[in-house]
């Protein structure tokens, strides 16, 4: 039996020394686009998750935190993400806003001393007249209530797919959405999901349609992705 010329060799040794690699790369490329979003895990039941929300907002502590020394510092970095969206036509004085997941409601005071008075949050504990109660898996609004929706609690979500439908469900056709997310960090102890992707999420919002990407410094959250429902949106059905 004749031996493997000396270069016949050498291309036999190289694929058998990179076929782990190609085989390795294949599978990441395979990898559904959902696996960027990755649940934490420990949550039993919805009741479960309910009651850890509400642990931390309910927190004696972070509440006086909230309501004294964090109010101004937080009302001022909120009033600049808002003036900077108006300067960019996204938002307006007659815009309806909601804000989700909004603890005391300090984005929705900055709303209003930028002159957005229509403005409201939502939180799973009201803090009146601020902030209503609601779930926002669930929100309690009738379908098109808000032309601008803002949330920095993304990664409070169970179910990101949730969230995001029912702000696609409350935006009226041509309504923004903005989020603040963190990519390059991972968020606090509370936090029911991790965000390693851009792109996971804009796959979440079927409706709508990428405004911008830009970095952010807002209290630990890095990314600002702005979406714009979709004008011919009810004409789309979930599958």
């Amino acid at each position: 039996m004749k031996q493997p010329k000396p270069i016949l060799k050498y291309v036999l040794v190289s694929i058998f020394l990179t076929l782990p690699l190609i085989l390795f790369f294949s599978i990441q490329l395979r990898k559904p686009e959902k696996e960027l979003i990755r649940i934490r895990p420990g949550y039993t039941s919805y009741d479960y998750y309910i009651q850890r929300q509400l642990n931390k907002t309910l927190n004696p502590r972070l509440r006086t935190i909230w309501m004294t020394r964090d109010w101004d510092r937080k009302i001022k970095v909120f009033s600049r993400f808002f003036q900077d969206l108006k300067r960019q036509g996204l938002l307006s004085k007659d815009s309806k806003c909601l804000c989700l997941g909004a603890r005391v409601g300090q984005e929705v005071e900055a709303l209003k001393r930028v002159g957005v008075n229509d403005s409201v949050g939502m939180d799973l504990v009201p803090y009146p007249p601020l902030v209503v109660k609601g779930d926002f898996h669930h929100q309690p609004f009738d379908d098109e209530t808000f032309d601008f929706e803002f949330s920095n609690v993304f990664d409070h979500a169970l179910y990101p797919d949730k969230f995001v439908g029912e702000i696609e469900r409350t935006l009226r056709p041509g309504g923004l959405c903005v989020l603040h997310v963190a990519l390059s960090t991972r968020s606090d102890k509370y936090s029911a999901n991790d965000l390693f992707s851009v792109e996971a999420l804009v796959k979440l919002f079927r409706q709508s349609e990428v405004v911008h990407v830009r970095n952010v410094d807002g209290f630990g959250l890095d990314t600002e992705v702005v979406f714009r429902k979709k004008r011919d949106s009810s004409i789309l059905v979930r599958s």
